[in-house]
């Protein structure tokens, strides 16, 4: 008596994942690949090892070389920055500026969007262009346009623009708000206009049409210029040190300034400084990697 088994035949979900066969092609482009990671991430990592090391060590054996750990770069670096103060400023320039850019970028990109005018094209080439600006060549007419602004004293201890937060989040929103709006208003073009329509049907006025239909689809798009934004005013050093002469009033990239000597600079503190500056930026990327990712990444399929 014989018996027979009888196999199941493997399907395609049961099938184990292919390989990729792996190429001359694509080896180079995984070195190359793995070649830019490691010259991208070598100076952060050069710079979070430099402050983990004591200046007298490395000056006695060099930068190169393994010794001298310590933390007491980075709680003098604090103490000698005044990192929290400055950190407060910083919140004080960055918060409103991402808001307002956003908030205007939204509000242009959705008329450049929604109505078909002629002037269209002509309005979204004249916010992208003021990003091809090189900011040096403004400096003097903005400078002499600062110091003659007048502020009210609530709003300006120095009653100019000069001097004053208002002023870095108006220069961050002016300079930044010609990305957002070519950026947005390419995201809201890809809308189905079907959904205008049927608000219009339902009596919208334009206010809700832009409010309640468009900005709520606009989330993945607005996370990722949002992260971008953060990024960008946080870090920005050269108008704050320009338009500003009150050191109390400096935001934190500013004040890695108080930690370099007339003579003498410590680069171990230094680098101690810049790594404590660059951990918000961190934190927030993390954060809101996932809107980031999928805010860059959705409609990239669309044909």
């Amino acid at each position: 008596m014989t018996t027979s088994t009888l196999t199941r035949p493997a399907t395609a979900g049961n099938a184990p994942p292919r390989r990729r066969r792996l190429t001359p092609q694509r080896l180079v482009l995984h070195v190359f690949l793995i070649a830019v990671a490691v010259g991208w991430l070598f100076p952060v990592l050069w710079a979070v090892l430099t402050s983990l090391r004591s200046y007298d060590y490395t000056a006695t054996h060099g930068y190169v070389s393994f010794g001298g750990w310590t933390i007491d770069n980075y709680v003098t670096a604090w103490q000698t920055a005044e990192f929290g103060k400055h950190f407060l400023n910083s919140v004080y320039i960055t918060v409103p500026a991402v808001l307002l850019t956003l908030f205007l970028a939204s509000c242009v990109a959705f008329v450049i969007a929604r109505f078909s005018w002629k002037i269209n094209l002509v309005l979204l080439g004249l916010f992208t262009a003021a990003n091809l600006l090189p900011q040096q060549a403004l400096l003097i007419p903005l400078f002499r346009l600062f110091t003659e602004v007048p502020l009210p004293e609530f709003m300006s201890d120095s009653e100019l623009l000069y001097d004053s937060y208002w002023g870095l989040i108006l220069i961050n929103v002016a300079f930044q708000c010609g990305f957002c709006v070519f950026v947005l208003s390419n995201y809201m073009k890809a809308l189905p206009r079907d959904l205008y329509e049927a608000a219009m049907v339902d009596g919208a006025s334009v206010w809700r049409q832009y409010w309640q239909v468009t900005m709520p689809l606009c989330r993945p798009a607005l996370a990722a210029l949002a992260t971008l934004e953060v990024t960008w005013i946080y870090n920005e050093f050269f108008w704050a040190t320009v338009l500003m002469r009150t050191g109390d009033k400096f935001p934190v990239t500013s004040s890695l300034n108080n930690l370099r000597g007339e003579f003498f600079t410590d680069n171990n503190l230094v680098s101690a400084g810049s790594v404590l500056v660059a951990i918000p930026t961190l934190v927030i990327f993390f954060l809101l990697q996932r809107h980031f990712v999928r805010g860059l990444t959705l409609g990239a399929s669309k044909g």
